[in-house]
């Protein structure tokens, strides 16, 4: 995430700042707190006007501290063209990601649950990994097996199964370590897809597919 005033002139200095105030964030959110504007710009040493030139409100603060937010895209540079490959390489490295940021990703899920407004743009709240997960897919579609509209209804079952919200699921209340559960966490998505691929594509009646994005973060 990036704001205009970042961009125009002294743009190595300012992406200095920007990247401490943004630094600073996501350490707050480590810590299980809410950052707010003026707290950051303290813990970055930086002056609250200087912060509220990058951030003019908490809600793009807490937006640009969310860990996924610099990832474009989950498969690798040499992606196979194996749909169910493909779907388990982006799925071992966005369980890698939630894991490895667990505290944060705790934090975040925390405040997308808040019925506050200002919290309607989290990552948490614009479905981030489904764009990932249709890009994995997207091999379904070329091959005409699979409509845009099934493979998001498709990459939406993926995405319940996975995630910080299973992360917690099956670790607190599930018993199981951390490796434990992104096996597991692997294993509910290749069974979707192959379940999909051999009984057919999930209904598509009730939901409204998302853009077929490939590189991009939101969807």
């Amino acid at each position: 995430m990036s704001t205009p005033y970042q961009h125009s002139g002294r743009t190595s200095q300012k992406r200095r700042t920007f990247d401490a105030i943004v630094a600073a964030a996501r350490q707050a959110v480590a810590a299980g707190e809410t950052p707010t504007v003026d707290g950051t710009a303290i813990a970055a040493g930086v002056a609250r006007s200087t912060a509220y030139r990058y951030f003019p409100s908490q809600r793009e603060l807490l937006a640009a501290a969310h860990p996924e937010t610099v990832w474009k895209s989950l498969l690798p540079d040499d992606a196979p063209e194996d749909p169910a490959e493909r779907l388990d390489a982006v799925v071992l490295e966005f369980t890698r990601l939630i894991i490895n940021t667990e505290a944060q990703q705790r934090t975040m899920l925390r405040l997308s649950l808040d019925r506050n407004p200002a919290n309607s743009t989290l990552p948490l709240r614009q479905g981030r990994a489904i764009a990932w997960i249709q890009e994995a897919l997207i091999p379904l579609q070329v091959q005409g097996r699979f409509s845009t509209p099934e493979i998001h209804a498709l990459a939406l079952a993926v995405r319940s199964a996975i995630g910080i919200e299973a992360l917690i699921w099956l670790t607190d209340i599930g018993g199981l370590t951390r490796e434990e559960a992104r096996a597991s966490m692997c294993w509910s998505a290749q069974a979707l897809l192959q379940h999909a691929l051999t009984s057919g594509p999930l209904p598509t009646t009730q939901i409204s597919a998302g853009p077929m994005v490939q590189g991009e973060s939101g969807a």
